[in-house]
């Protein structure tokens, strides 16, 4: 028995936002015709499919039901779950569509999305994908993030978990970071110059501390590395999504190859960054 999720406002936007690109994705893509293109929808930690939403105790759609859903549907479906029984769910609202145009994986998304997924998704097999990278934590490879931006056939969603570096990585004091809280980040972020983005000596007037940074400049360095070593051309300002007192939970971001994508989800982020922020 699966225990679904009670989702908080912040969720249910994530969910609106990618529900709408990826809808105006499938329309453009299914319109492509010199070169003919399959396009995919790839979910890395795609859940069993179904919430609850803490406003109103109502059942929501998860991400790839709300993807399922879409017409012009995508070519592929590539949903992966760490947990049997939410893949199961999931099978079970698939029904015959598995092995045709819908394909489930159990276990780790870093290891399947590198050596099963991505590669279905090659720029010269003439495919694109949108992948959602929706971590409850910052518990994802580099090699994953680096590896789409460098196929350049793929975009993402990505969840930057800010609450979870805040509570178990980055501390006022530089000395006090925890070593599995290091190395989760060193991961997460590829190398350790998360350590420069955490932390600044400027204003530091009275001794050697270096002082944390906040929210915005750790993101704007996430952003920046997105670009400049992933590779991706395209990496708007993300949307800072919040709970209940206002608190950053994380960052939402788009990256792409494409300045067509890159202008669409500048304009649905501009839409919902007054609610967001």
């Amino acid at each position: 028995m699966v225990r679904l999720d009670v989702v908080g406002y912040w969720t249910e936007l994530k969910l609106e936002i990618v529900r709408r690109y990826a809808l105006e994705y499938s329309r453009i893509m299914a319109k492509q015709t010199s070169p003919s293109l399959e396009h995919l929808y790839i979910d890395a930690f795609a859940g069993p499919g179904v919430h609850i939403s803490r406003a109103t105790g109502d059942y929501i759609p998860g991400s790839p039901t709300n993807a399922l859903n879409i017409e012009p549907p995508f070519c592929q479906y590539h949903l992966i779950d760490m947990s049997s029984a939410k893949v199961g769910m999931l099978r079970d609202a698939v029904g015959e569509r598995e092995g045709h145009d819908v394909f489930l994986y159990e276990g780790d998304c870093n290891e399947i999305l590198l050596s099963e997924v991505f590669p279905k998704a090659a720029y010269g097999m003439y495919r694109r994908a949108l992948c959602l990278l929706d971590p409850y934590n910052i518990d994802l490879d580099w090699q994953v993030i680096q590896t789409a931006g460098q196929m350049g056939s793929i975009e993402i969603f990505l969840n930057f978990m800010v609450m979870d570096i805040n509570e178990n990585v980055i501390r006022r004091n530089p000395d006090l970071i925890p070593p599995e809280g290091a190395a989760r980040m060193n991961r997460f972020w590829g190398d350790e110059s998360w350590r420069r983005a955490g932390y600044t000596k400027q204003g530091v007037l009275f001794d050697d501390m270096p002082r944390k940074t906040d929210n915005q400049t750790l993101a704007e360095a996430f952003r920046q590395r997105l670009v400049e070593v992933a590779g991706f051309k395209y990496v708007p300002p993300p949307l800072p999504m919040r709970n209940s007192k206002r608190a950053v939970i994380y960052y939402l971001f788009f990256a792409s190859p494409n300045p067509i994508a890159n202008r669409i989800v500048e304009s649905i982020f501009n839409k919902y960054r007054d609610r967001g922020a």
